[in-house]
């Protein structure tokens, strides 16, 4: 990309706030050659604390959408949009020609397919297998239990299996409009990747271990040619460009079922990315039509994902002072999570200066543990001096694992100090 631009390419991330937005912040966030934006709903969102340039911008549905976020891309020279939402690939493919951008994704009439259940059944029910759609007029008591899910949704919302007409109805009224057969086997989604010229480059199915909102928070791999040659069929029949996925179900037989097509990156597809295929920075290439090479890295990968804790405060400072037995070394191991907000510290201009009462030699103590060139300068004190007594800027921050240290430096001082737990509100990771 070098050779094409002499400033890092500018991808904007719409809307910032959603899992996929998540996944493409950690594929494409630290690469030289990228600045990522964001734009969003403005307030009440993860976006802002994770994307240092956050612009808001209205729901996809509000009439002014597309003017607003032509409005940002000019405003910030943006190169390409990555739609980070399902309704928002459909609204940016359909309007790809007047953003003033390339939209990374397939055409819009990919996506219009991928965007209703029903259409895509339609599409390619005749090359693979799919789901017995249930005309409700005809319905039986033997038929249940079935399943219903709405035409137009994302993330399963609205999807469940209903055992009788009572749980039916809850589910009609709740918007759900999709009445198909139940299929009881396992559930698998297959992270793909299209080239730039049609070819299908990358198929990775995996089996959905454990889902929490319509999202796999526990995965892995799996080897299976029948899912493999549905990646082909799929591919040979829609018109997809960069990174797609498909989920199956298998009936009582193990036969696979289409449930889903959706012209972007899954959730989880950070199992892709453990493997060596980062498929978010291959859709951007594939944008910028370049061509590309993918290389998985050998051996199995599995994810398990858990919720991540991101903070606002109120925190104003240009100095960190921080204690190093029990704090930055504990039991003998370097406290990594601490070293990182250090780090960040220095990336921020901060200084950084360690007060220790540590018994022994300091420096070869942090030579021993490779933490030499971290502090601007070293404060070591005897058993009885109070930290306080070094720290001499208005705008620092403490932090100690002793709470009589972190009230003396408080009562003293007055500035805010904080146990090695709470780095993590410290700590800053947008990027």
């Amino acid at each position: 990309m070098s050779s094409m631009h002499t400033r890092p390419v500018r991808v904007l991330v719409v809307p910032g706030a959603t899992e996929i937005a998540m996944e493409v912040r950690a594929a494409l966030g630290h690469r030289p050659d990228i600045e990522l934006y964001s734009a969003g709903i403005a307030d009440g969102t993860h976006a802002d604390l994770v994307f240092a340039r956050h612009e808001p911008l209205p729901m996809v549905d509000d009439p002014e959408w597309a003017e607003r976020l032509g409005g940002i891309i000019r405003d910030h020279d943006i190169d390409l949009v990555y739609p980070a939402h399902d309704s928002v690939v459909l609204a940016c493919a359909e309007a790809a020609a007047t953003l003033g951008a390339a939209v990374v994704g397939s055409p819009a009439d990919t996506c219009r397919v991928a965007r209703s259940k029903r259409l895509t059944y339609a599409v390619l029910g005749v090359h693979v297998p799919v789901p017995r759609v249930v005309d409700e007029a005809v319905l039986t008591p033997a038929d249940f239990p079935l399943f219903i899910k709405p035409d137009v949704g994302q993330g399963s919302q609205g999807a469940v299996r209903v055992d009788g007409p009572e749980a039916l109805a809850t589910a009609r009224a709740a918007g759900a409009d999709l009445l198909m057969e139940h299929l009881p086997g396992e559930e698998f989604t297959i992270d793909c990747f299209t080239d730039r010229h049609g070819r299908l480059a990358y198929a990775g199915p995996r089996q959905r271990d454990r889902t929490r909102a319509g999202i796999s928070m526990a995965s892995h791999h799996v080897e299976d040619p029948d899912l493999s040659d549905m990646a082909e069929r799929i591919n040979r029949v829609l018109t997809l460009r960069g990174a797609w996925f498909f989920q199956t179900r298998r009936d009582t037989d193990g036969t696979h079922h289409l449930l889903e097509v959706a012209p972007r990156i899954a959730g989880t597809s950070a199992v892709a990315r453990a493997a060596g295929v980062n498929l978010p920075l291959l859709s951007v290439y594939t944008a910028l039509g370049i061509d590309v090479e993918v290389t998985p890295t050998p051996g199995e990968v599995s994810v398990d994902r858990a919720l991540v804790n991101r903070y606002r405060h109120a925190y104003r400072y240009g100095a960190v002072y921080v204690d190093l037995d029990d704090t930055l070394l504990i039991r003998g191991r370097v406290n990594a999570e601490l070293v990182g907000f250090l780090f960040e510290c220095l990336n921020h201009g901060r200084e950084v200066v360690l007060v220790t009462r540590h018994r022994g030699d300091v420096e070869q103590t942090l030579q021993r543990h490779r933490l030499t060139a971290i502090f601007d300068r070293i404060e070591h004190l005897g058993d009885h001096a109070p930290k306080s007594a070094v720290i001499n800027r208005s705008d620092a921050i403490f932090i100690d694992d002793s709470f009589a240290e972190r009230r003396e430096v408080a009562t003293t001082l007055g500035i805010p100090v904080f146990d090695s737990d709470q780095v993590e509100v410290l700590s800053d990771a947008r990027v």
